[in-house]
């Protein structure tokens, strides 16, 4: 269980360092290191990601860098897409679930690997419809797979909102928060009807190792190059993205036969 800890503590570590994509770690880790069913990974790492995401944001909130009004144009659209995306999750077993998060990973490193001025672009005028709609876009995927969507939304933001990116951080962080735990709320009644119930202890243990490591990753930060540590995290994501699509990509290929009712 320490690979676990020091795991969640990676998290909140590249969280603090990073500014967003850190979250699209807890899931990997809660299923491969704690060793959860996918579906419940997805719901605890939706809880965890909102709580650390939450506390993230009163920094900000504090100095006054967060745009209220894109958190209403990207943040109600994106709770409603989340919820969405729990819901449909029934759907969909928990191996497609994990494939689908295998590609959001390899999206997200090729975001991260894009240079600054090329993911951010100019900031052009407020278009409400267009930021509502990748909202509730960024908010389905959300909901199925089970990460906040920063590497998504802090661009949306900016190029879509013509957010600065000091005001672009503080509010991508309160949307994600709103979002993850509008779909948490929704998995436990999707979890409840299969039979599973979310580990309480370890969402609480895994948020309060995140937090820490989010406030001492944003005080290391300051020190060290964030296009490196960019590129660095994004060959990461490609390595761990390839994994989890080579140990589930089969299983969606050839699924194991159902089992053959006795009755005759």
């Amino acid at each position: 269980m320490i690979l676990a800890w020091i795991g969640a503590a990676l998290i909140g570590l590249s969280l603090g360092l990073l500014g967003s994509g850190g979250s699209i770690l807890t899931v990997p880790v809660l299923v491969y290191l704690v060793g959860e069913d996918s579906k419940l990974a997805i719901a605890e790492s939706l809880a965890i990601v909102g709580g650390i995401s939450l506390f993230g944001a009163i920094p900000y909130a504090l100095k006054r860098q967060i745009d209220w009004r894109s958190v209403l144009y990207f943040g109600v659209p994106g709770v409603t897409g989340t919820y969405l995306g729990a819901a449909l999750s029934v759907y969909l077993s928990g191996v497609v679930q994990l494939t689908l998060f295998a590609a959001v990973m390899l999206l997200a490193s090729i975001m991260m690997f894009r240079p600054a001025a090329a993911a951010a672009g100019p900031a052009h005028a407020r278009s409400p419809l267009k930021i509502a709609a990748e909202g509730l876009g960024v908010g389905v995927l959300t909901g199925l797979v089970g990460v906040g969507g920063g590497f998504l939304i802090i661009p949306a933001l900016v190029l879509l909102g013509g957010l600065p990116m000091s005001l672009a951080v503080g509010t991508s962080l309160l949307i994600i928060a709103a979002k993850s735990f509008a779909g948490f709320s929704k998995y436990l009644h999707v979890l409840q009807e299969q039979n599973l119930a979310v580990h309480w202890n370890l969402i609480l243990i895994f948020t309060v190792i995140g937090i820490a490591g989010s406030f001492l990753g944003a005080r290391v930060g300051k020190n060290v190059s964030n296009d490196a540590l960019k590129r660095g995290f994004a060959s990461f994501l490609v390595v761990m993205g390839l994994y989890v699509l080579a140990t589930n990509v089969p299983k969606v290929l050839n699924p194991p036969p159902a089992v053959e009712s006795r009755a005759h």
